[in-house]
C-alpha cells in the first residue's frame, strides 16, 4: 500500500491510453512513466521498489535480480502476448503473478502478417523505393516482377490462434493449399476447417513458397530458422516472421538474401530491436517494419485495457482474465 493512502502502489512503465490511465488511477497509487521510451533498467527497478504491481510492455524486461531488489511485487501485467522479456519461471518462484494480453490481437495481428506476406512476394517496398528515387523509367514485362501468391504453397511455422488466422486468409482469400509444423498436431476437424496438412519441419521448409513464421519465443525456437533451414528453403520462396526476433538467425538471412538463395523476406521483429541488423538494411530485397503487427488503434486499446483489467483483478481480490502462471494464484 502506499504511504499517504490505502490503495496499493503499481508502476505504469510506459505511456498508455487516457481511459486505462484513469481507469488505473482509481484503485491505485500509480507512478506513470508517459516518456515514448523505456526507462533504463537501474530505474525501472528503482520505480518498481515498493510497488505491488507493473504494467509493463514487451520493452521492459523482468529479471530474477529485479525481483529481488522489488520483494514487495506481486503481480506483473504486460501489454502483449509475448513473454519472453520476463522471467516466468523466477515470478513463479516467489509468487509473482504473470498476465499477458491473448486473443485481442489475433485479427490484427494476422491481417498484417499476410500485408507483410504480399508486400514481401511482390515486390512493393522494393518498387516504392525505386519510384520515390526517380528510378521507373517505363515498363518492360519482367519489370519488378516478383512471386505469385494466389495459389501457391502457404506454410506456417506455429499453428497457434495467429498462425490459423493467417491460414484462414491464405485457404479462403487466395486458394493457398496450406502446410504447417507445430508442437502439437491441431484436430482432425480443424485442419479440415483451415485447408491444413501437417509435415515435418523439414518438409515444411522443402515445400512452402511462402513460409510465415508465428511461434513463440523460447529457447528451444532461438535461431531455429538459420543457415540449415533457410538451405532448405526454394530459391524462389519468400519467409516472413511476425513472431519474435531471435527465432531467426539474422546475419544467415542476410546472406541467403544477398545470395538470393531465397527470394524475399518480410520482417515485422528483430533480434535486438529496435537496433535493425545492418545486414538487412542494404538489401533490396527484404521488407522491414517496426514491430507494427498488431497496431492498429482498436487492437491496441484492447491490449491496453486487457493489460488493465488483469492489474485491477489480481490487486483487488478478482480474477484475472489471462494469467501466464495461474498456479500462483491458487498458492
Amino acid at each position: 500500500m502506499s504511504a499517504l493512502t490505502d490503495k496499493p502502489a503499481v508502476l505504469v512503465a510506459r505511456r498508455a491510453p487516457e481511459a486505462v490511465l484513469q481507469r488505473l488511477q482509481a484503485s491505485f497509487e500509480v507512478d506513470y512513466h508517459d516518456g515514448e521510451l523505456p526507462l533504463p533498467p537501474a530505474e525501472l527497478q528503482a520505480r518498481l521498489h515498493g510497488k505491488a504491481g507493473a504494467y509493463i510492455t514487451g520493452t521492459e524486461r523482468i529479471t530474477a535480480a529485479l525481483l529481488d531488489a522489488c520483494p514487495a511485487l506481486r503481480v506483473v501485467c504486460t501489454m502483449s502476448v509475448g513473454y519472453n522479456h520476463i522471467d516466468l519461471a523466477a515470478c513463479t518462484a516467489r509468487g509473482v503473478l504473470v498476465t499477458n494480453t491473448p486473443d485481442v490481437l489475433t485479427e490484427s495481428t494476422a491481417d498484417f502478417g499476410f500485408a507483410l506476406l504480399m508486400a514481401t512476394a511482390r515486390r512493393m517496398s522494393e518498387g516504392e523505393r525505386l519510384l520515390r528515387d526517380g528510378g521507373w523509367k517505363s515498363w518492360a514485362w519482367d519489370f519488378l516482377a516478383g512471386s505469385e501468391v494466389h495459389g501457391t504453397t502457404l506454410g506456417i511455422l506455429g499453428m497457434g490462434r495467429i498462425g490459423q488466422a493467417i491460414a484462414r486468409r491464405g485457404h479462403f482469400g487466395f486458394g493457398m493449399p496450406v502446410i504447417y509444423h507445430n508442437r502439437s498436431r491441431l484436430p482432425v476437424d480443424t485442419e479440415a476447417e483451415l485447408g491444413a496438412r501437417y509435415v515435418s519441419k523439414e518438409t515444411l521448409l522443402r515445400e512452402a513458397d511462402h513460409l510465415v513464421l508465428v511461434l513463440p519465443y523460447s529457447a528451444e525456437a532461438h535461431h531455429c530458422i538459420a543457415a540449415p533451414e533457410l538451405a532448405l528453403m526454394k530459391p524462389t520462396a519468400t519467409l516472413v516472421n511476425v513472431a519474435r526476433g531471435g527465432i531467426v538467425d539474422e546475419d544467415a538471412l542476410a546472406l541467403a538474401l544477398r545470395e538470393r538463395r531465397i527470394a524475399a523476406a518480410g520482417l515485422d521483429v528483430f533480434e535486438g530491436e529496435p537496433r535493425v541488423n545492418p545486414a538487412l538494411l542494404t538489401l533490396p530485397n527484404v521488407v522491414l517494419t517496426p514491430h507494427i503487427a498488431s497496431a492498429t488503434l482498436p487492437t491496441r486499446r484492447a491490449m491496453a485495457g486487457l493489460a488493465a483489467d488483469n492489474l485491477i483483478a489480481a490487486l483487488t481480490g478478482g480474477k484475472p482474465p489471462t494469467p501466464l502462471n495461474p498456479e500462483v494464484l491458487s498458492a
